[in-house]
Parts: structure tokens; sequence; C-alpha cells
């Protein structure tokens, strides 16, 4: 229930309004310590300076808190009362001190990351890893989606930073390309290759392609349009490891990013042949332009920026 005076104070919301958490903890000490002249001493105040303050609580709430009993203050009934918040009040800004700290001292925190399926799990999991290992109280969740998908999670702010293919438009973006990364296409390990891998020569041929509305299927459509073909793929897949296991299996080829079949740890049953002429995509770290870098996002920013360096 919540109780009005003609002042408008009242037990509830409105009373904590203005409150001042020093007299809370100097009504403690007057408690705790049986005097006003000792938590005088205490808070290096005088005598009457405390009184008024305890007056003010009691003012504040038109209830008697504290009484005399004997040589030593002690606390009404509503006194009482009020001591068992007053202990928890500063319990939780205590607690609010420490993460505050934590937060100052360490790198902790959650951290939102959109990228595409392909980034996600041929690229990122070492850096994951690593940031895992330097930064045990950081959180990173990484969500994955199309560009568009990605974009509009940062926009909203559902999203603290993407990893995405260009282009990525927008005022509000900062936009930090990292990573070229050229296309390829693949073929069964059985079966005559092509001389050179044109769209004319991919054409001819079952195509396996990522499905519509990726934007690497985007830029896979406008190279063969810049050869005048319009493909008709025999089939169209989310997953680079289904395109690699339908390829594997005779049925088609596929065009893939280079990350998907990584130099040396390829998929066996597969053949791996440059595109000609060259396709690529460029990768790009996105965030708002607004996005204040608290310690945690500075890290893992900076991580994805030196996904693009020159190997050491």
């Amino acid at each position: 229930m919540v109780y009005y005076s003609k002042h408008k104070q009242f037990f509830g919301y409105g009373a904590m309004r203005g409150l001042n958490l020093d007299h809370l903890r100097i009504f403690l000490d007057v408690i705790e310590l049986g005097s006003f002249s000792a938590a005088a001493d205490k808070h290096g105040l005088t005598q009457p300076a405390v009184s008024l303050q305890v007056r003010q609580l009691e003012r504040r709430y038109g209830l008697r808190l504290a009484e005399r009993v004997g040589r030593k203050v002690a606390a009404t009934a509503a006194g009482a009362d009020l001591l068992a918040h007053i202990r928890a009040i500063d319990a939780a800004v205590e607690q609010a001190e420490r993460s505050m700290q934590a937060h100052s001292a360490q790198v902790v925190g959650r951290v939102r990351l959109g990228t595409g399926a392909t980034a996600c799990t041929y690229l990122l999991p070492p850096l994951l890893a690593d940031l895992r290992r330097r930064f045990p109280a950081l959180e990173i969740v990484a969500s994955t989606g199309n560009t568009a998908d990605v974009l509009r999670g940062i926009e909203a702010n559902t999203l603290d930073i993407g990893l995405v293919t260009l282009p990525a438009p927008g005022r509000m973006f900062q936009v930090t390309p990292v990573i070229d990364d050229e296309f390829v296409a693949i073929f069964p390990a059985s079966g005559r290759l092509p001389a050179r891998v044109t769209a004319q020569a991919l054409a001819e041929r079952p195509l396996v392609l990522f499905e519509p509305g990726a934007r690497t299927r985007g830029l896979v459509d406008a190279w063969f349009e810049a050869a005048g073909l319009r493909v008709r793929p025999a089939m169209e897949l989310g997953s680079t490891e289904a395109m690699k296991e339908i390829v594997a299996a005779g049925l088609g080829c596929a065009i893939l990013p280079r990350m998907a079949v990584p130099a040396g740890r390829g998929r066996p049953g597969l053949r791996v042949r440059p595109l000609a002429p060259r396709l690529s995509r460029t990768l790009a770290v996105v965030l708002r332009s607004d996005k204040p870098l608290h310690r945690g996002l500075g890290q893992l920013h900076a991580a994805l920026l030196a996904l693009g360096a020159p190997p050491a």
C-alpha cells in the first residue's frame, strides 16, 4: 500500500526521490553506535548536524525513527525496518562498486557479433578461442545471417559489431575492409577438368550455388552475367559443407569462397581451381559510428581488424 502526506511524500518510488545515501548511513551508525555524538565523530560532523539529518529522514517519512532508551539511542519499530533496507541498499551499492571496478580493471561483459556462416565456420573459431583464452570473463555471442540481416541488427543495436561481405551501405555505419577472399571452383576428384575455369565452362556442367538472397550468391551471379550468361543451378544450398558433400559425390561442381576450402585442409574427394577471370569478395568490420567501444567490444574490434594485417 502507498500512503501520501499533504507534502506528496509517500512510501514507494516517490520516497526514494532525492534520498541521500549519506543520511541513511548516518542513521545506521547512530543506531549501531548508540549515540549521535559517536556517529558525528565517525563522519567528521557536529552532533547537531547528525541530529538534523536524522530529523530530516523522520520528516520525510512522517515517522519517529529513533528514540533514547536510557543512555543509548535505539531504533523504533519503523526505524528497525528502515535499517534492514539500509543494509540491503549498502550491500547493493557495494556490489555495484565491485562490478564497476571489474569493468575498469579487466575485460568483462557481453558482446554480440553478427557474421556470415562461412566466416563463422572457417575464419573466426581461432580468433574467438584466442579471445576466450586471454579474456575468460568476456562473453562473445556470435550469430549468423546474410549481410542485410547483420546490418539491420547493428542498426537496431541488437548486434554490437559485424563481419560482413561488402557492400554495407548506410551513413550510420563505420565500415573497415579487412579481407579479400577469392572465390574458387570445386570439382569431384574424378573426371576431366576444363583447361580454364571460365563462366562458360562452368555453365556447361551441373552447378551447385549458394541459395538466392546471399551476398555471395549475388557476386557469383554478377560474374556469370558479365560473361553474358544467366545460369540455372542444379542445386541451391545455404551450407558450404553441404555443397562440398554434393560435389564430392560427383553430382556437380560449385563456386565457394577460398576460406571454405583452405589449402592443406581441403576435403578429400575435391579438386580446387581458380576462376577465370578472378572473382573475390571483401569482408569488412562494421559497427555503428556512434557505438561506444567498451573494453570487451574494443578487444573484439581490434582482433577483427587484425585479420587483414599481413603475417608477422
